[in-house]
């Protein structure tokens, strides 16, 4: 099998903030034509977007997909639930996951691999505002380091 080009289309860099990230899983998501060449020119934004799990189902909520210039009458709702595609085995586990106190899911990535679009759903457990605050700490100590180090090799 071939090596497929995955090319980013949107990241959630604020799930990485507000969340733990406990594991990911690589879904597909059924779209329409013209949302799909609205992705092919990078419209997309899963900043404010959630998942749930209804009837068996996996829906990601509040993903927004503008509408493609060039279309016309077939042009869908931008902020439509769109259902993501899974084994029933990988959506009862997530389930089994969620049913424990403070699990939610949240989409990381959309992404093309080869011809298909993929979204990265990561199973989160919700940051307490310390949390936040120890991350930040972290990232400027690293970062005040990394400004003394290179002072140092400059000389």
């Amino acid at each position: 099998m071939g090596k497929e080009s995955i090319k980013l289309i949107a990241n959630n860099k604020k799930a990485y903030h507000d969340y733990f990230i406990e594991d990911t899983y690589e879904a597909g998501i059924s779209l329409a034509g013209t949302e799909v060449k609205s992705l092919r020119m990078g419209k997309c934004s899963v900043k404010e977007s959630y998942i749930k799990i209804e009837n068996g189902e996996m829906i990601v909520y509040g993903m927004h997909i503008s509408p493609y210039e060039k279309g016309n009458i077939f042009n869908k709702d931008p902020l439509r639930p769109r259902k993501l595609l899974l084994h029933k085995y990988e959506i009862n586990k997530m389930a089994g996951k969620m049913a424990e106190k403070g699990y939610t899911l949240v989409p990381l990535k959309v992404y093309f691999k080869g011809s298909l679009v993929k979204v990265e759903v990561g199973l989160a457990k919700g940051k307490k505002l310390y949390d936040k605050r120890q991350d930040i700490a972290k990232k400027d100590a690293k970062r005040e380091m990394e400004r003394e180090f290179k002072s140092r090799n400059q000389e």
